[in-house]
């Protein structure tokens, strides 16, 4: 009995179909678009978000450990202007600002917004699950604050993991007269469990946000593939601000705003692109590739 199924065996078979098809339907669906919207929307609200978390995590654990796993962790969202934004943070917490509801406003409208945009963009990429599914208006209220709520915990997990891992680097491991620093394998954990939890948090938004049930195996499919993706463009995007970009001469004191915004926007439409290896994948037992 072939332990594949129909679905992969057709993936495997003709991966070049498969792809196009996957390019097909997200330029149909208009995924550059819905993308910028939804980076629009997350860049306005990923700041207030942030600080609010350090600002409640920071009674569990210390605010320099938090603001360390952050700094480590942002330059996988916002290659090259992790330091920034993670200076405008610090500087607004020491501050000594309080959380005020002009922050909290923010957050909630902007958050609410980027989680309505992404909602809409999987509505349409999952369009085959029926139209006639709809999601409660409570459920689509509450589930902004819920990703929020969780993330949180997984910044404090992480939090807790990374100094750990730190602290594997300063051991060392003797045998037969040897000795071997634990450094080299402290740093490739700790890269690991950022493109671990990076799957993870991909992975929850398939499973949660399209109307209608996404099987785990699928969702973990698209997350993945996304991750995989932002990996390999995330060293190209460091790589090019190092060494050959020019937008600090073009946009001055805007450079640190139209950098994050451009990431964010290319990491959304890597997030829409894993919705669309999905919602294809699921299309193929309904309409197999010729």
């Amino acid at each position: 009995m072939n332990p594949l199924s129909k679905s992969a065996v057709q993936v495997m078979t003709h991966p070049l179909a498969f792809v196009l098809h996957v390019l097909k339907g997200f330029s149909a669906n208009q995924g550059l678009l819905l993308a910028g919207a939804i980076a629009y929307y997350a860049l306005l609200s990923v700041v207030p978000l942030l600080i609010l978390s350090v600002f409640l995590l920071s009674h569990l654990v210390s605010q320099a450990a938090l603001l360390n796993t952050l700094g480590r962790y942002l330059e996988w969202l916002v290659p090259s202007q992790s330091q920034a934004v993670l200076a405008d943070i610090s500087a607004f917490l020491q501050n000594g600002l309080g959380i005020g509801a002009v922050l909290l406003i923010t957050m909630f409208f902007f958050s609410s917004l980027a989680f309505a945009v992404l909602e809409k963009a999987m509505h349409i990429i999952f369009a085959h699950r029926g139209r006639e599914k709809k999601r409660h208006f409570l459920v689509s209220a509450v589930l902004p604050y819920c990703f929020v709520i969780v993330l949180g915990i997984a910044l404090l997990a992480v939090t807790f993991a990374s100094a750990g891992l730190q602290a594997m680097a300063l051991e060392s491991v003797y045998f037969l007269g040897w000795e071997w620093s634990l450094r080299g394998v402290s740093g490739l954990l700790l890269y690991l469990l950022g493109l671990l939890m990076e799957t993870v948090v991909l992975a929850s938004f398939y499973m949660v946000t399209p109307v209608g049930r996404t099987r785990l195996s699928h969702a973990l499919i698209g997350g993945f593939t996304a991750a995989v993706l932002w990996e390999v463009l995330r060293h190209i995007l460091v790589w090019y601000f190092a060494t050959m970009s020019k937008v600090s001469v073009v946009y001055g004191s805007l450079t640190t705003a139209v950098v994050v915004l451009f990431s964010m926007e290319l990491a959304a439409t890597l997030l829409l692109l894993g919705a669309q290896v999905i919602a294809e994948y699921e299309l193929l037992g309904v309409d197999p590739l010729e």
